[in-house]
């Protein structure tokens, strides 16, 4: 989780087994997969790094990043919402937009969200149900829903996750993996549009609310057997990459996300990945978030989330995770699987896994591919919406 416990242990570098992607091994691995990502302007910028990667190694510019609702960006198409509608930050602005690749084997679909569950998603639940299937879906909401909706929204917020997940549960096919990306740490002052004039007082707790919100979302989503992937660990020593407005980050932090995802995804799967050390030629070297400096983090609260004395606990915790950690503490990425790791015995070999939650197979039961083979994945049965 985003919590630790309170050790006088010095901390130790953090070390990652992230794999960084090139654009080649990422159409190999969404090789005619449907993926599906919902969320803020944040998940957006998940979105915009995806598609990217799909084409080439290069990283977003400024300008795309803080572009929103434009007709088009690198080869995509916006289907709804954004400049085809009106462009504002109120609580009904709509924007879906979808990358389908020239060769037709990769689709990337986005729905912009500013709650967690509403009549809107589940418009989008139907229409992905009469849809093609997805194969994943990556989701998150949460500074809209604890900073527009009310005195009552944390509290709102906690029914919502459980109506999500539980609407998920139904909707999506076994075999999609969905992964719950947690809410990424804020700065000590939001400015910009994202907070209205009259919600600027909110500033100040937002940060600790979203430390909150993540607790109970994590919780809820493992409760229903779904993957989450803990970003706000991830990225609490990289507030070098966060923007000014305290709220969104840089092309390096996508990058960097986009390397966590895609590494989670690919685990998932059992698709076994290419193994490389940092080469200069890489955006950044792999440690450069893990450099720790007390001085320049200000993420996090003081007693709040990870440091010293800690011990926030907003509700009851999930068991603690085996490690040889006695300390509980995280030395290395974090991230809390809904089932067991699918591990094939040979490229070729299929079982089936069971456990106490509702089965969920995995997507590598139906097709499994390596990149130690070099074999051409088969053809997509289906058709995907232009």
């Amino acid at each position: 989780m985003v919590f630790c416990l309170s050790s006088e242990e010095p901390r130790r570098p953090l070390r990652s087994d992230m794999v960084h992607f090139q654009a080649s091994e990422v159409q190999q691995l969404l090789h005619n997969k449907f993926v599906v990502i919902l969320g803020d302007s944040i998940q957006r910028a998940v979105y915009k790094d995806l598609v990217l990667l799909l084409q080439k190694d290069s990283l977003l510019t400024a300008a795309q990043l803080k572009a929103k609702g434009e007709l088009s960006f690198e080869q995509d198409q916006l289907v709804a919402g954004g400049q085809l509608g009106e462009l504002h930050n109120g609580t009904q602005y709509r924007e879906v937009r979808q990358f389908c690749s020239g060769s037709g084997h990769h689709l990337v679909r986005f729905y912009f969200l500013t709650r967690v569950y509403s009549e809107y998603l589940e418009d989008v639940l139907e229409e992905l149900t009469y849809g093609p299937a997805p194969d994943l879906v990556i989701i998150n909401s949460c500074l809209w829903d604890l900073s527009r909706y009310g005195r009552c929204s944390m509290e709102s917020y906690r029914k919502n996750l459980e109506r999500v997940f539980v609407r998920m549960d139904q909707v999506l096919p076994d075999s999609c993996l969905l992964v719950w990306n947690m809410a990424m740490p804020l700065g000590e002052r939001i400015t910009g549009g994202f907070l209205l004039p009259e919600l600027q007082p909110l500033a100040g707790s937002l940060r600790r609310d979203v430390v909150e919100g993540n607790f109970y979302s994590a919780t809820l989503a493992g409760d229903h057997c779904f993957d989450v992937l803990d970003l706000h660990f991830h990225f609490r020593h990289a507030v070098q990459h966060r923007h000014r407005d305290g709220v969104h980050w840089d092309q390096h932090a996508h990058r960097h996300l986009s390397h966590l995802l895609l590494t989670h995804v690919a685990d998932a799967w059992g698709v076994e990945l290419p193994k490389r050390d940092y080469s200069p030629g890489q955006p950044f070297p792999p440690h450069e978030f893990f450099n720790y400096n007390p001085v320049e983090d200000s993420s996090m609260p003081p007693h709040l989330g990870c440091g010293p004395g800690v011990n926030f606990v907003p509700g009851p915790l999930p068991p603690p995770i085996p490690g040889p950690n006695p300390h509980g503490q995280h030395w290395g990425p974090v991230v809390h699987r809904g089932m067991p790791r699918y591990v094939p015995n040979s490229p070729y070999h299929v079982r089936r896994m069971g456990g106490p939650c509702r089965q969920r197979l995995r997507h590598s039961e139906r097709l499994i591919h390596t990149y130690k083979l070099d074999r051409r994945p088969p053809a997509h049965s289906g058709t995907w919406p232009g």
